[in-house]
């Protein structure tokens, strides 16, 4: 017995000379070159299927998701229309019928107002800015928080920048020509418009051309010359206005159904946040370069005057911007939360802005 003994502890020191065994022979090691498990999704959009820079960054995020993942997460996407209608993307993943989709908030008002601000905001913060917001702001947090109750948990997809004011089949010299106008546009840029006078209409992008070109709308907007262009709303609208006041930076988004995200390791949960990224340089990248190419078309190949809104008209709807914010966050304490969040923080880097950016495009750039 004593001889056994001592075997034992002769053996136990050699072994523990030799350190741990190679990960070749330990059992329980992770292959990260073998998934363990393939989640194979569907993304709906309220985009038209392919639809040019919205479309394409949707399928540009599947594929980035699944190379962040090591091919763990597998995306199909469907454009709006091919699983769901477009505008019915938010309860289809809400209720576990489809995985993701991508889409823009202010389609979601009917759901939650508070939804509104985190898409655009009339006279509101730029891209840069409510990237900032968003980001580092306290922004994300409350997106969050609106969306929880939905059972969805939301992403940056990207941002428009600065939108063009959109097409009229009417001059605009004042907010008196806003009158009886019908205009497709969403958001609180829509309530904006009706204490104007006007008519916002909503309609999915993929109806814009004809319902312009049938006359159940007399003005559209759609972000800004590259697709305007692609869309051919130079044919059958005359009037091309600027700025987009309703539209100061459009924030884009992908949601996820939150109990299939809150079950993924956190390993996939970070690609699928690190994928959102990088979708947010891509888009407004894509949409900078695009749109300086195709505004120079419109201006030199279809002849195209670029007017600009009046100021009388800007200050008209600015009057009528507070009013309409004044009224949703009265009637909802999250609304109002997430206001005033998004103000304030406007509200400094509104001030570090004047400083720099504007300085620079007004003394300098145009020089």
């Amino acid at each position: 017995m004593v001889r056994y003994f001592a075997l034992v502890i002769i053996i136990s020191f050699f072994l523990s000379c030799l350190g741990d065994p190679p990960a070749s022979m330990n059992t329980t090691s992770y292959d990260v070159t073998k998934p363990d498990k393939v989640f194979y999704w569907k993304m709906t959009t309220t985009w038209p299927p392919n639809f040019p820079v919205l479309g394409e960054v949707a399928v540009k995020y599947s594929e980035w998701v699944e190379e962040l993942s090591n091919g763990q997460i597998k995306i199909k996407v469907y454009g709006g229309g091919e699983l769901v209608p477009p505008l019915e993307a938010f309860d289809a993943v809400s209720n576990g019928t489809i995985e993701m989709g991508s889409g823009a908030s202010y389609y979601w008002a009917g759901k939650t107002p508070a939804a509104q601000f985190f898409a655009a905001v009339p006279f509101g913060m730029n891209s840069q800015q409510i990237t900032a917001w968003l980001e580092t702001g306290g922004g994300y947090e409350l997106w969050k928080k609106t969306y929880a109750k939905f059972n969805l948990v939301p992403f940056m997809g990207g941002n428009t920048g600065v939108q063009m004011g959109g097409w009229f089949n009417r001059e605009i010299n004042s907010a008196e020509d806003l009158k009886g106008l019908k205009m497709r546009l969403p958001g609180i840029g829509g309530k904006v418009l009706e204490k104007a006078g006007g008519a916002a209409v909503l309609v999915s992008g993929g109806e814009i051309y004809t319902s312009l070109e049938r006359g159940v709308i007399d003005a559209t907007e759609w972000i800004g010359p590259y697709h305007d262009y692609k869309m051919g709303f130079h044919k059958i609208a005359k009037y091309y206005y600027t700025p987009g006041w309703h539209e100061p930076g459009s924030q884009m988004e992908f949601f996820i159904n939150k109990n299939l995200y809150d079950g993924l390791p956190i390993h996939l949960q970070a690609a699928l946040q690190a994928a959102s990224k990088r979708a947010q340089v891509w888009v407004l990248s894509e949409f900078d370069k695009q749109n300086g190419i195709y505004l120079d078309k419109l201006v030199k190949e279809e002849s195209v005057e670029i007017r600009e809104f009046s100021k009388e008209t800007l200050d008209s709807l600015r009057k009528y911007t507070d009013e309409a914010l004044k009224e949703m966050i009265g009637n909802d304490p999250l609304s109002k939360e997430v206001y005033e969040s998004y103000s304030n923080f406007q509200t400094r880097v509104s001030k570090w802005s004047e400083v720099t950016e504007k300085a620079y495009y007004n003394k300098i750039q145009k020089q």
